[in-house]
């Protein structure tokens, strides 16, 4: 499954788990077709890091704006648990994507496994960088912002609700929008491991 938007120029890259079966596997573009996408896009939207209409198919028309959507897993994984071995195979795209975006300045990870993917991705250790829905880790010239998945099951079950998953993003919006208008090239400085910070 191929990014989704335009990674060399976005300063949001969203991470998720992989292609959902009767979503993204179905229709070939991250998170539509399914309820998860009705949520994130409906969040985009609202955000300003979509523009357009999402109708659940690759035609509507909707546009990405200064943001991108990955996933840890290119391919559907059985029964949508990706192996170990699935993730690590999977990890040199997510390398590639990160290396390609030279704006990038914030990730938002859609679960344990999309956080441990972009931890590893970007050099970091997992033990410094605990997964936890709310949290902020600096990540070197990167902020990772974490969420549970929006997912049908996390939603019905309410451990993730429509307003946790706006919070999250509310966050990445305002730390865009402090940034310098200019936007100016800042040296990588290698993850060391900071206290999170919770949104």
């Amino acid at each position: 499954m191929p990014t989704f938007g335009a990674p060399q120029t976005a300063r949001l890259l969203i991470v998720g788990l992989a292609p959902g079966l009767q979503g993204a596997n179905r229709t070939g573009r991250p998170f539509t077709g399914d309820y998860a996408g009705d949520l994130l896009y409906e969040t985009l939207l609202a955000f300003g890091f979509a523009q357009g209409r999402y109708e659940a198919r690759p035609d509507d028309g909707l546009r990405l704006v200064d943001c991108a959507i990955a996933n840890a897993v290119r391919c559907v994984p059985p029964q949508n648990k990706p192996t170990p071995a699935e993730i690590k195979t999977c990890r040199p795209f997510l390398e590639a994507t990160r290396e390609s975006a030279a704006r990038l300045r914030v990730i938002v990870a859609l679960g344990r496994i999309a956080h441990e993917s972009v931890v590893r991705a970007l050099g970091g250790r997992l033990a410094a960088f605990p997964f936890g829905h709310g949290l902020e880790h600096d990540l070197g010239d990167v902020r990772l912002l974490d969420s549970y998945h929006c997912s049908r099951y996390n939603t019905n079950t309410g451990v993730l609700t429509p307003a946790m998953f706006r919070a999250v993003f509310k966050q990445a919006r305002a730390i865009l929008d402090t940034e310098r208008a200019d936007d100016r090239h800042r040296l990588p400085v290698p993850p060391q491991g900071r206290r999170p910070r919770r949104i």
